[in-house]
């Protein structure tokens, strides 16, 4: 996600080409958000994850398996996740290459952040702390299930 000039916490994604920061959430097969974290965008996806893990463990014990898409493979992520979770990775990977295809499950994740992408508050990080943002992203999700009653 793109930075403003104000914002004090920000690092360069050169993979994207991107200052800013990264969102990374951990949903369950609905889609309803069970950890958040929030890095500066020069932070990996997987470290990202990993640090989600961390901080929600108590929320995540019960989870026996992880589905993620194919920038998380590799075995240092999946011995963190198995150290921190107890649990395994299933990594969903493209069938064919260059060409548009649903992957099942993947499409669960990227709906959560297009719930997100509709407050407009959260379309381009404004914030000084990596703090707010994180607050912010929780009164999103909060805000989207409260309509859903």
């Amino acid at each position: 996600m793109k930075n403003t000039d104000c914002a004090k916490n920000k690092g360069y994604d050169a993979g994207k080409k991107v200052s800013g920061i990264k969102r990374h959430i951990v949903v369950d097969t609905q889609g309803l958000p069970h950890a958040i974290a929030i890095t500066t965008a020069n932070i990996t996806d997987r470290s990202g994850a990993l640090e989600a893990f961390k901080k929600h463990r108590s929320t995540l014990e019960s989870v026996q398996s992880v589905l993620v898409d194919g920038g998380y493979t590799g075995k240092p992520f999946a011995d963190g996740t198995s150290e921190i979770l107890g649990a395994t990775v299933q990594v969903a990977k493209r069938s064919e290459l260059h060409k548009f295809v649903v992957i099942p499950k993947r499409w669960v994740v990227e709906r959560s952040f297009a719930w997100l992408e509709k407050c407009r508050r959260l379309w381009k990080n404004c914030e000084r702390k990596l703090n707010i943002s994180l607050q912010l992203t929780h009164l999103a999700f909060l805000t989207l299930l409260l309509r859903r009653l």
